[in-house]
């Protein structure tokens, strides 16, 4: 039953099959090539994978663009022809979806592939935890041989209120 469309038809699927296929593997790379995560080396290998990821993001955006633009430049051209007698479609709002969610895709595709460009001119800087100081340690130190055990003059009882 798939095999009686028409060739325009079974073209719009097969482009938006591929569109959905890049962009599954577009977002596994995206993730595993993002600064964030521990999979993929060091950040020349994460940078070049992003690169990666976002080509495959804009070859599935345009994957996607040119399916809805076909089915749309069918469906208008059968619109305002005379002779075509049979039921006549109008432009819905799937297609103008498919053509912002296809512009989304070209467009972080090609954040994804400056970000190459943006990690090989700063260092990544690293940043040590030192752990939390407590308020006893940090604000009331003893410094004679015997412990005081009045509290400190600044928690009072009105401080918690």
């Amino acid at each position: 039953a798939l095999l009686f469309f028409s060739g325009y038809i079974q073209a719009c699927r097969g482009l938006m099959i591929s569109a959905v296929c890049l962009g599954f593997f577009g977002a596994v790379f995206g993730l595993v090539g993002m600064k964030c995560t521990k999979v993929g080396g060091s950040d020349q290998t994460k940078a070049k994978i992003a690169c990666l990821a976002g080509l495959i993001f804009i070859l599935s955006g345009l994957c996607s663009m040119t399916s809805c633009s076909l089915y749309a430049n069918r469906i208008t051209s059968e619109f305002f022809d005379p002779s075509f007698v049979a039921q006549k479609y109008e432009l819905g709002a799937a297609l103008f979806i498919g053509w912002a969610g296809a512009s989304l895709c070209i467009i972080g595709g090609i954040i994804f592939c400056f970000s190459i460009a943006e990690n090989s001119n700063s260092a990544r800087r690293g940043y040590a935890y030192n752990g939390a100081t407590s308020v006893m340690s940090s604000r009331t130190k003893v410094h004679n041989s015997i412990p005081d055990k009045t509290p400190p003059k600044h928690f009072d009882k009105n401080a918690y209120v």
